[in-house]
Parts: C-alpha cells; structure tokens; sequence
C-alpha cells in the first residue's frame, strides 16, 4: 500500500452514534467508512460464542446447530470445548474451565458436548486430559460464516483467518490459569499433550481456511505480562514454539503471510517467533520499547499497535492524545510496516474527546508518515 494502513477497534460499539457526531460526519457516513479499517476478521462458528456470547440471536442459532449451550439462567455459553464464558462482560470471560475439577455426570450431560462426558467425570487430571479430545474442525457448516464473509469482502478487505485464544490460552480456558501454570512446571509432558490435541485442531482449522480465499494466518496466545513473560523462557522453547511451528507451517507452506496476537512485553521471544515465520505482530504495546523493536525487528515484522490505551487514551488530555499518538506513528511507520491501532481495544474508560483526537491524527498523520 501506499499509505499506512489502519485497524481501530472500539469496545463498546454503542458509543458510535456519540462519536459519529462527535467527529461531525455526514448521516450516510459510517464509523466504519471513516476509519477506514481495512481488516476483517473472519471466523470458524466454533469459535463465535468467545466473541459473540452477548448476541442471543446468533448464540441461539449456534445452540441449534450444536456449536454452544447456553445457560440463560446463569448467564453462560458453554461452546464446544466445554468452556463457559461469561455473558454481559465487556471482553470475553471465560468462566468455567471443564477439566479443571472432577464434574458431576449430571452437569455433564446437561451442559458439556457429548464427545467429553467420560472426559470431564474421570476423577484424575491426567485421566481427563488422556481422554479429552478437541471439537471436530470439519463439523459440517463451520466455515459457513467464513464463506459468507469472503463474499462480502474479499477483494476489497484484508481478511484475517482467526486463531484467537489459542494454544496456551485454550489450555488454561480448559484447565483454569493455575492449574495449567503448576502443570506446566510438574507435569511438563502432560502439558504438552493438551498443547498437542489443541494444535492438532487448530491445524484442521488452518488448512480449511487455507482452502478459502483469506490473506492470513493467525494465531493469539498472550505471553507476557507489562513488565515480562508470563511465562519462563524454558516453557516458550521446550513446550509452546514446537507447536507454533507446526501450525505456522500450514500457513507459510500455502504462501500466506502469518500473524500472531500476544499482549504484553514479549521482545525476548520475537527472534524464535521470527525464525519459526512471523511476519505480524498485534497488538504492539509501549511496554516492548517500541524504538527498539522497531529499530531491531521492523525488518523482519510488521508491528500492528502502538498507541498507547492504557495511559495515554484514558487519563491524558486531547492534546496528550494528537502529540503522543502523531509521534508512535511517525516512529513505528517510518519506511512502512505499521498497521495504525490502539495498543489494545479502546474501551469503555477512554474519554469520547480523546477518542475524537486519536482518529483526527490518525487520518492525519498515516498517509504522509510512510514516506519518512
């Protein structure tokens, strides 16, 4: 492209009437068209009840169709691992981990898929984790949705096959986070044979979205925290980059450029994610020092983020916004390979005003800093 290209992505969408007449935009003008963002993420329907729990329409026709659960009363959807997530929650929660404790069989039957009922009742972790096994990645109609998608806006879009909540990130939704954390120390091999059935899947998904016509492959684990890793590097070597590099294999085999989400400050892994085939990163965040990965990796990768949503957009001033978000593009899009985004989802916190001053610099400043 010839100018730098831009994702942002609001949270809470029902602020848009407030900001579309914030920014005083023409009534047939939509957010979307003003922004200009240029990717779509598309997804498997195994994977809709994570992002779309609050959506009763869209949960009772995956219900249906036997994609999710939906507990009403309790407000949960459990989808086709057996993970709960929370409804009502502004991101996704997920609130119950199915392998974690012992079930009872009549929870089971009435709230888990079929296929782990012997699975989630067995009374040890290492007889749950033996006997589990992933959602069938070929159910009949699970790119239904990715289909329809593509027909929408292939060709005029960047369409990002997602891999959101991945495979560290599957296991503590299955396990619970310090269940997965001991394990990973205590048990390394029974760790990794969860990690393996979980990339075994998404390497059935991969290669059914590499028969469509999308643009990317995508995988989102969050390895670190703001100050490091979450976790050591001897567990991102030994345990999770093997597993990365056979699912990146499927996508860099078929020609398609590879992208991975993980917040946090995760600098000390981008070499080995590099070697295995990154090409994206998102989102960036200030806490990797954005001069020097940009200054070390902006050869190797495209950094999508930058801005600054957990100090800056929520309690600096309009004119903190327009300085501050001006200079991260000029740094990170000097000579290309900047996608412009929040660091994060601008959420509910962020003042409309400095809302209103991020978009005015982006579309100010994107398309003159690529040529710096």
């Amino acid at each position: 492209m010839d100018y730098l290209p831009s994702q942002i992505t609001i949270a809470d969408r029902t602020r848009d009437k407030e900001l579309h007449a914030a920014l005083k935009l023409p009534a047939a003008q939509t957010m979307d068209e003003y922004l200009e963002n240029h990717i779509i993420i598309c997804f498997a329907k195994q994977d809709y009840p994570l992002f779309f729990r609050n959506d009763t329409n869209v949960m009772g026709d995956l219900e249906k169709e036997g994609y999710c659960k939906v507990d009403k009363h309790g407000k949960v959807v459990y989808d086709s691992w057996g993970i709960g997530i929370r409804v009502g929650e502004d991101g996704f929660f997920c609130s119950f981990a199915p392998l974690e404790k012992q079930l009872d069989r009549k929870f089971a039957e009435k709230w888990m898929p079929p296929r782990i009922w012997d699975a989630v009742t067995a009374p040890t972790l290492a007889e749950r984790i033996h006997k589990w096994s992933p959602p069938d990645p070929d159910q009949p109609g699970n790119f239904e949705w990715t289909a329809r998608d593509i027909a929408a806006y292939g060709g005029e879009y960047f369409l990002m096959a997602s891999g959101y909540f991945g495979l560290y990130e599957r296991s503590y939704g299955l396990l619970s986070i310090p269940t997965l954390f001991e394990m990973l120390v205590t048990e390394p091999k029974l760790a990794e044979e969860l990690l393996e059935k979980i990339t075994d899947y998404k390497i059935g998904v991969a290669k059914n979205f590499v028969k469509m016509k999308l643009d990317t492959g995508h995988v989102s684990d969050d390895l670190g925290t703001q100050t490091g890793l979450f976790v050591p590097p001897w567990i991102f070597t030994e345990l999770l980059l093997p597993q990365y590099k056979r699912l990146f294999k499927v996508y860099k085999d078929a020609g398609w450029v590879m992208s991975m989400h993980s917040c946090g400050c995760i600098t000390k892994f981008l070499p080995e994610l590099i070697e295995a085939g990154l090409d994206v990163l998102e989102p960036v965040q200030p806490c990797m020092d954005l001069p020097l990965i940009k200054k070390e990796y902006g050869k190797n990768l495209t950094f999508w983020g930058g801005i600054d949503t957990q100090r800056l957009l929520p309690f600096g001033s309009p004119d903190d916004v327009r300085r501050e978000v001006g200079e991260t593009i000029r740094l990170m899009g000097k000579g290309g390979g900047h996608i412009i985004a929040p660091s994060q989802e601008v959420m509910k916190d962020v003042p409309l005003a400095n809302i209103v001053a991020m978009l005015e610099t982006i579309l100010a400043e994107r398309a003159s800093a690529h040529g710096l």
